[in-house]
């Protein structure tokens, strides 16, 4: 199971590079308008620091410190720094998910994040659909709101 978290996670996050790199306008990626108030780059520092916080410093134990508040309102970072964060994060989750076996995923999530007590296991799943569903919607921020 740990093969395939990892393995769809990558996936996304190799994706999520190639979107990046498609939005032809760097500008592009810091859109917002009408009732689209997350623009792709918020979106994608909000999926690294998510990432990073909860698979990389709270299971790998990286140090990682998330800053949730700046996912939302940095700006115009540059792309290449976003490349960055992307490749940071595929490194982190390769590495912390590496030195996991199956039989982790069975014990409770060190935090309770939804208030209640979890499995490992079905927070990084939750943690993988988390990924494709903000995945899609930069897809789709290219599509409507950039130019090109």
């Amino acid at each position: 199971m740990i093969n395939s978290i990892k393995a769809v996670m990558q996936r996304h996050l190799e994706k999520l590079s190639v979107e990046i790199d498609s939005y032809k306008n760097e500008e592009d990626l810091w859109l917002t308008s009408g009732s689209i108030s997350n623009s792709a780059g918020n979106l994608c520092l909000h999926l690294c620091g998510n990432l990073q916080h909860f698979i990389g410093a709270v299971l790998g134990d990286t140090g990682y410190i998330r800053h949730r508040e700046a996912e939302f309102s940095a700006t115009n970072i540059p792309r290449k720094d976003i490349q960055q964060q992307i490749n940071d994060t595929i490194t982190s989750i390769s590495k912390t998910l590496d030195g996991m076996d199956n039989n982790k995923l069975q014990d409770e999530y060190p935090v309770q994040v939804f208030g209640k007590p979890m499995t490992t296991e079905y927070f990084l799943v939750h943690l993988t659909s988390h990924l494709g569903y903000h995945l899609g919607q930069i897809n789709y921020h290219r599509r409507l709101l950039a130019q090109g």
